[in-house]
């Protein structure tokens, strides 16, 4: 298989447990890694024929931007989600990250991969 990546893919939303963070917006950031085969739309140079990280970008900016969870192991869960069921894609390694969320740390979160199948 090949991969088809996101890298930093910003978003703000409201995400956490504490009664300040569900009253402002914080930003995650986003690092997908997806795979597929690529060789259809090489042959062709078709964008009908690959998977369309824009497309990808642009759902994941609308559910993470209109969400509301509590835990970052939730938000990931979702976008792994939709990433298999609305794009056909049979695995994907997603890296959450919150930035800022605990002090003197770049930032903290999770990475989790999933597969359509199920199998871990």
């Amino acid at each position: 298989m090949d991969i088809i990546y996101l890298r930093d893919l910003k978003i703000d939303t409201v995400i956490g447990i504490y009664d300040w963070e569900r009253r402002i917006t914080q930003t995650v950031s986003l690092d997908l890694e997806m795979a597929t085969d690529i060789r259809k739309a090489a042959a062709s140079d078709a964008i009908e024929d690959t998977l369309d990280y824009k497309s990808v970008a642009k759902r994941l900016i609308q559910f993470v931007g209109e969400s509301e969870f509590q835990l970052v192991e939730t938000l990931a869960e979702r976008i792994c989600a939709i990433v298999i069921e609305e794009f056909g894609v049979p695995w994907v390694r997603l890296t959450l990250n919150k930035k800022g969320a605990v002090r003197f740390a770049e930032g903290v979160g999770v990475q989790i991969e999933r597969r359509a199948d199920g199998a871990t």
